[in-house]
C-alpha cells in the first residue's frame, strides 16, 4: 500500500491501516529515538507519538513522505524530551545548590528532631502551664495579656513561664549544648 493510501486509510479510521504504519515504522522509529535519548525513553516517545498519531487521525494534513513526516515527527519529541530533562536538573541543580548547607550540616536533621521532641515536652506539660507557655512563646502574647485573658496574675504567668523553661531544660538535655 503507497502511503498517500495508508494516510487516506488513516484519515478515515481505519485500523488496518494505522496497524501497517505502526508495524513498518515503530522499530524504525524506536531505533532513530535511541541516538537522542537511552532505548526505554525512545520506544515510551515512539509509543506515546503513535498513540498521538491516532487520536490526532483525522485532523491529519501530511504534505511531504510518511516517512519523513514521522522521523521529523519523533525526532521533535526527542528534542523536546532532552530539553525538559536539562531543565529539570538545572532546577535539581538550583535547589541543591541553595540546600546544600543544610543537606551536609547535621544540625539541620537534628533541628527537625528536635522540633518533634520540643513539641511532645510542651504536649506533656501540665495544662496551666502549657496553656501560659504556648500563648507567651507561640501565640506572642504578652504576659500582662496572659493575665487578663486567663484571670490570674501577671506574677502567675511569669512563675509558670519559668517553671515550664526548667521542665523544658530536663526533658531537652541530650539537645542543649
Amino acid at each position: 500500500m503507497d502511503e498517500q493510501n495508508l494516510i487516506a486509510l488513516l484519515n478515515k479510521g481505519d485500523r488496518d491501516s494505522f496497524k501497517k504504519l505502526f508495524e513498518r515504522y515503530y522499530s524504525p522509529l524506536c531505533e532513530y529515538a535511541s541516538r537522542y535519548v537511552p532505548d526505554a525513553d525512545a520506544e515510551e516517545l515512539v509509543q506515546e507519538y503513535m498513540i498521538y498519531l491516532w487520536e490526532k487521525r483525522e485532523t491529519l494534513v501530511i504534505e511531504v513522505s510518511l516517512k519523513a513526516y514521522l522521523f521529523a515527527a519523533v525526532k521533535y519529541r526527542c528534542l523536546n524530551a532532552i530539553k525538559q530533562r536539562l531543565y529539570r536538573e538545572r532546577i535539581h541543580n538550583m535547589l541543591y545548590e541553595k540546600m546544600k548547607d543544610r543537606i551536609d550540616d547535621p544540625n539541620y536533621y537534628l533541628a527537625n528532631e528536635l522540633a518533634v521532641m520540643i513539641r511532645k515536652a510542651v504536649d506533656e506539660l501540665p495544662e496551666s502551664y502549657r496553656e501560659v507557655f504556648v500563648r507567651s512563646r507561640f501565640g506572642i502574647s504578652t504576659n500582662a495579656n496572659i493575665a487578663k485573658e486567663l484571670g490570674i496574675s501577671v506574677k502567675t504567668v511569669e512563675y509558670r513561664i519559668t517553671q515550664t523553661l526548667k521542665i523544658l531544660r530536663i526533658k531537652l538535655k541530650d539537645y542543649l549544648t
